[in-house]
């Protein structure tokens, strides 16, 4: 995802994926909400309470909450994401940052 600006998002909720990787919901905090195109195989950073970082890759979107598409990410600033964590480390989980990398 191209930075666009300041964009923030937090994370809301955040499992295990049954085939792999985790589901995080996002909430926009700050900044334009981003596009699915920009979203769509992206590399995000990921800060934790505590200052942890990590980097994820988003793998794609889970249609647990219904398709995705730009209007509905606009409308309820809100966005699910399947995603892999890179590298070893504290799994994300809520309260946690995300931003473009």
């Amino acid at each position: 995802m191209a930075n666009t600006g300041q964009t923030r998002l937090k994370v809301i909720d955040a499992l295990d994926h049954p085939h792999g990787g985790r589901i995080l919901r996002l909430r926009l905090l700050e900044g334009a909400p981003p596009t699915v195109r920009a979203l769509r195989g992206a590399t995000l950073s990921a800060t934790g309470p505590r200052g942890e970082e990590r980097r994820l890759r988003v793998l794609g979107f889970p249609v647990t909450g219904g398709k995705v598409s730009d209007g509905r990410i606009r409308e309820s600033g809100r966005i699910d994401l399947h995603i892999e964590e890179e590298g070893d480390g504290v799994p994300v989980d809520l309260t946690w940052v995300v931003r473009p990398a």
